[in-house]
């Protein structure tokens, strides 16, 4: 697909503008340029996302970091959760827990289910300020009703354990399978220890594996520990291949 025109891009979604300049990064990276400099706000959201990948262009976090702050003072709910990981993770900056607070609570409260995660996050942690886990819950659950699969799975954690809630294992296990389903790996490994634990061995085995094709290195190494440790040998097979990388 070529890229759009100048004059369409002022109506372009960020879908567009992915699909219009997809192709040679280093091509694409040039058109989001020079989309964001023409002022497209999805075009700069996206451009702030190819400087700290470093796609099509070297990595730059502060030239980044810059994009993000001009999207979201433009009203941009996602590019002011960037702004905010930004903050947090000090990409680009100093890192600053007050700063990355804000840009989350300004995103979350306009609906953006990635700044509502991570809001329940610092809640959770306490970071930045004293830990609210009953706050987070609240954030946890908005997100979730949003199918937004990371928080699909720690909500099953809170009914699975009973956090700052009644347990309740069968919201649980339904919570794991939508959040496994959407493709979180946690989800994902959650869900199969539950399989497991019921004697549905096959189907565990299933998103055992998926599990730790989607996952880092760090979570595959603990599920190979774990599932090593199990008496069923199908389980004990499968940590060898994880183990062994195939």
């Amino acid at each position: 697909m070529p890229p759009l025109p100048l004059d369409a891009l002022r109506e372009a979604r960020a879908e567009d503008l992915a699909a219009a300049f997809a192709g040679p990064p280093e091509e694409a990276a040039r058109w989001i340029d020079a989309a964001a400099r023409y002022g497209i706000v999805e075009a700069q959201l996206l451009y702030g996302q190819i400087l700290l990948d470093g796609r099509g262009v070297p990595q730059d976090p502060a030239a980044a970091r810059g994009w993000f702050r001009v999207a979201a003072e433009a009203g941009n709910a996602a590019a002011r959760n960037m702004l905010g990981r930004c903050h947090e993770m000090g990409w680009g900056g100093v890192a600053d827990e007050a700063a990355a607070l804000a840009c989350y609570q300004a995103a979350a409260k306009a609906g953006h289910d990635w700044a509502q995660y991570n809001l329940a996050g610092m809640l959770w942690r306490g970071a930045g300020m004293a830990a609210d886990r009953r706050a987070a819950l609240a954030w946890y659950r908005r997100a979730a009703d949003q199918g937004h699969a990371k928080s699909l799975n720690i909500l099953g954690r809170f009914l699975e354990e009973g956090w700052e809630a009644p347990p309740d294992p069968v919201a649980a296990a339904a919570l794991y399978r939508r959040a496994a389903e959407g493709g979180d790996f946690r989800g994902q490994f959650n869900l199969a220890t539950l399989l497991a634990a019921a004697g549905q061995t096959e189907a565990a085995l299933e998103w055992f594996r998926r599990a730790a094709t989607g996952s880092p290195a760090r979570f595959r190494n603990g599920m190979a520990e774990r599932l090593s440790g199990r008496p069923e040998p199908e389980y004990r097979a499968l940590a060898r291949e994880i183990a062994a990388g195939r």
